[in-house]
């Protein structure tokens, strides 16, 4: 009987084994299986953000060979990268979709193993290009200087600074591919002002004049009073340190505008939320001016608000057929200038003229009608914000100009020239200047980028 019982006992266990390491062996099976798929769709997620990057490379290159000749179409299959196990390529089409719009096609491609000749993955991606023309410069500053923040760019048109320049996070001036030419006084001196403001500083007086932090670059000539450190300015970079003269900002004849009025309306009258509203030439108007939603105000001459100008919403100034290739000048008075936001749009003539916005506002007892301006009245002043751009606004041939002020650029598109005596510029990754006031090179800069599936 005890032979009997243990015969059981042994039977039991060996019932059990031939149920448990089935079990496992299908577990362990399981497990190999997820972590071959893991290790599969790893490696095809490596593979697509390596082809992702051949093509975002290859775009890079495409618009540099674009800016270097003006007749390029396509780049044939380029390898990027290749070792024994893998390799990279891009391929570049390029669509002319007018005359100032391209577009870029760029495929990246990871084959695997490195002799395949299928790809293991692609990515193709397209990049939006707009023209952009050099002229003289498209900006200018006074005391208050230049601010450049996020992903602002200057990329056409030289720069003159009396004041000083910051650039931040990945704000660049001049393209790789086109060097501008960047002259800065520091004339910003005593410190703290007096009566005597401004002076070029003295050798140790100040800060050096120009700061560059994170990833921020020039790339340009340039040349600084007072400016020993060169470090993130290349092509060719920071060539002297002294020899800038102050340069007086553009004059304005403003007593001349205000005398050849003929006719005054109000700033309500003037107004429009929709529809479509004229303002004749030598216009002045009292108050306050508000243009919004879809209306379009047609421009004919030069036009004189007291109060201030605000333009939202989509809404358009259309300079007028019919004055060729002049400008009409806006001359607005109050305290907060002119504000252009959301879409709102300074639209150019057959002829490509724009406008030229003039703000007269200053902290001091003769604004708007002070004709110069020194010592505290003017440190107060420049870093009032009288002309402001904010989300999308435009006017890709006008030029703004804040007298004793700042012009503050946010989230817009394109402009033509700025002048002012702080200009700040912010979170303005397609931003692109060009003077239109005499003729140049044309460069073409991203406008928008896509992936394409």
């Amino acid at each position: 009987m005890k032979f009997l019982a243990k015969f059981k006992q042994e039977g039991q266990i060996l019932v059990s084994l031939l149920i448990v390491v089935p079990s496992m062996i299908l577990i362990v099976a399981a497990y190999l299986n997820l972590s071959t798929s893991s290790y599969r769709a790893s490696r095809q997620d490596q593979f697509h953000t390596m082809a992702q990057l051949a093509a975002d490379s290859g775009a890079d290159y495409a618009i540099g060979q674009i800016n270097q000749n003006s007749n390029y179409a396509s780049t044939a299959e380029t390898t990027l990268h290749s070792d024994s196990q893998l390799r990279t390529t891009y391929t570049e089409t390029l669509t002319t979709n007018s005359s100032s719009s391209k577009t870029v096609t760029s495929i990246g491609r990871t084959y695997w193993p490195a002799a395949a000749a299928t790809p293991a993955t692609s990515v193709t991606v397209k990049v939006d290009l707009r023209a952009v023309q050099q002229g003289n410069y498209s900006i200018i500053s006074g005391e208050g200087g230049l601010i450049m923040g996020n992903t602002s760019k200057v990329v056409a048109g030289d720069i003159f600074i009396n004041g000083t320049i910051g650039l931040s996070n990945s704000a660049q001036i001049g393209l790789s591919t086109n060097a501008v030419n960047v002259d800065v006084a520091d004339e910003v001196c005593p410190v703290p002002p007096d009566a005597t403001y401004p002076r070029i500083c003295s050798t140790g007086e100040a800060a050096e004049p120009i700061s560059i932090k994170n990833s921020a670059h020039i790339y340009g000539t340039v040349k600084a009073n007072n400016q020993t450190t060169g470090t993130a300015m290349t092509n060719p970079g920071l060539t002297a340190s002294s020899g800038v003269n102050t340069q007086a900002l553009p004059s304005y004849d403003r007593a001349g505008q205000k005398a050849a009025v003929s006719t005054t309306v109000t700033g309500a009258a003037a107004s429009c939320s929709s529809g479509t509203k004229t303002w004749a030439a030598n216009t002045k108007i009292t108050g306050d001016v508000t243009i919004s939603n879809s209306c379009k105000v047609t421009v004919a001459g030069n036009i004189w608000i007291t109060g201030n100008l605000t333009v939202s919403n989509t809404a358009q100034m259309i300079a007028a057929d019919s004055l060729g290739t002049t400008r009409p000048n806006i001359m607005v008075d109050g305290v907060n200038g002119a504000s252009f936001k959301n879409s709102s749009n300074l639209v150019s003539n057959a002829s490509g003229s724009g406008f030229e916005i003039y703000s007269f506002w200053a902290n001091a007892s003769c604004s708007p009608d002070c004709t110069t301006l020194s010592g505290t009245d003017l440190y107060s002043s420049r870093s009032s914000v009288t002309i402001s751009l904010d989300n999308s606004a435009q006017g890709p041939q006008s030029i703004f100009y804040a007298y004793w002020s700042k012009v503050q650029v946010k989230n817009s598109g394109q402009l033509g020239a700025l002048v002012g005596q702080t200009i700040e510029l912010q979170n303005s990754g397609t931003i692109a200047f060009g003077s239109t006031t005499s003729s140049g090179s044309t460069y073409w800069v991203a406008n928008g980028y896509r992936r394409s599936f």
